[in-house]
């Protein structure tokens, strides 16, 4: 009977509820065990697993780099699963590995190439694979510059973080002046130049931002599973038009795909997404982690997180084909059970309000039934906040 396996999710998305749902349901039937940990007491991912705890606050990377290998050590974690502090965290595969933990993540290498999006975007430029124009600005007189060659060229501008990731800080830029069409409806991207430039010049630090034109529908984000051997096992690319999803296989997104994935060493689980520039594919951003929607691909009969967790064991499970695509979904909101346990913001307010809290009662190691979960007492012992 094989072991079972013991696999940790530290800081990570609510997606990855569905990542854990997955490995559970592994189609060998092996014992999976989860532990999660976060700085969210209400993470869904937290009531998800089997064990949890409250990560520490305030770490540095190489403090972080510490107290994972204390955790992976102390809870016996055959395979780790990094967001937070990736690239301080790759760096130290070897100490991991002799704590019998495997890294499911990206060489240090690939993860810092991919951190900068303008030096991604000059490599895989290099290798053939289209971009889009660029300019890297940081400061008012830079981003003008680049806005107006970009109208001149009849593109409409759009700036994100030069690093980054999920979409956080992206922003459209228009001429049209602040109005009370931008305070109504819901938030929109759009924000007046005029405004970016003022919030420029009255910063205290320069910004460090990838001006590009805004690109086109639809966005097709291809999910590959590449092993330490540069060989691409799976590459699947989930296509999104608006509110219409859908699963593609056609070389246009694949090809350039494998090529990055294959040609920079991004082993394991990587995300490349590429939007349209008037009629040709060009890339837009690539993931040195496993994307949020990367459960969809279980539409085309596919279980890719258990796939990376046996690449990761070194259970080569081979090169994958979905056995066919699934038909276009969409996606909608649904109820994940949280922690029993008041969050500390309802704490404070009642303390606001002159009640005293309760004191908390001891979290107990997790023996009933997935979906409840507790820290276990070395936890509490390492000095981990409960």
């Amino acid at each position: 009977m094989a072991s079972r396996v013991r696999v940790w999710l530290n800081r990570t998305y609510a997606e990855n509820v569905f990542f854990i749902d997955q490995l559970r349901r592994n189609p060998g039937d092996r014992a999976v065990e989860i532990h999660a940990t976060h700085g969210d007491p209400d993470s869904p991912v937290l009531a998800a697993a089997d064990t949890a705890a409250p990560e520490p606050e305030g770490l540095s990377p190489a403090a972080y780099v510490e107290y994972a290998l204390a955790q992976c050590a102390r809870r016996g974690i055959d395979v780790f699963v990094p967001r937070l502090h990736q690239s301080a965290i790759v760096a130290h595969r070897a100490e991991f590995e002799a704590v019998g933990t495997a890294l499911l993540a990206p060489p240090p290498e690939a993860v810092a190439l991919f951190r900068d999006k303008v030096i991604a975007y000059e490599a895989v430029q290099s290798i053939g694979v289209p971009v889009p124009p660029w300019w890297r600005v940081r400061s008012a007189d830079e981003l003008v510059a680049a806005v107006e060659e970009l109208e001149r060229q009849g593109y409409q501008a759009c700036f994100k973080p030069a690093s980054g990731a999920g979409g956080v800080g992206f922003r459209v830029i228009t001429r049209a002046p602040f109005s009370l069409t931008q305070l109504s409806g819901f938030p929109s991207p759009y924000v007046p130049l005029d405004l970016v430039l003022d919030a420029l010049r009255l910063a205290d630090e320069p910004v460090d931002w990838l001006v590009m034109p805004r690109l086109e529908q639809p966005e097709v984000s291809v999910d590959c599973l590449t092993g330490p051997d540069n060989r691409i096992r799976l590459a699947v690319g989930r296509t999104k038009n608006g509110r219409r999803r859908g699963f593609t296989l056609h070389e246009q997104w694949l090809e350039p795909a494998r090529r990055i994935a294959e040609g920079f060493g991004l082993h394991h689980l990587s995300n490349i997404q590429f939007r349209m520039l008037g009629e040709q594919p060009v890339l837009m951003d690539v993931n040195t982690r496993p994307a949020g929607g990367l459960h969809q691909l279980s539409l085309c009969g596919l279980n890719v997180p258990w796939a990376a967790v046996r690449l990761a064991l070194g259970e080569d499970p081979g090169e994958m084909a979905p056995p066919f695509l699934g038909q276009d979904y969409t996606v909608v909101s649904g109820p994940r059970p949280l922690r029993p346990v008041p969050l500390p913001r309802q704490r404070a307010e009642a303390a606001a309000l002159g009640a005293v809290p309760a004191p908390a009662a001891p979290v107990e190691p997790r023996t009933a039934a997935p979906g409840r979960l507790g820290a276990s007492a070395a936890d509490t012992a390492a000095g981990a906040p409960a």
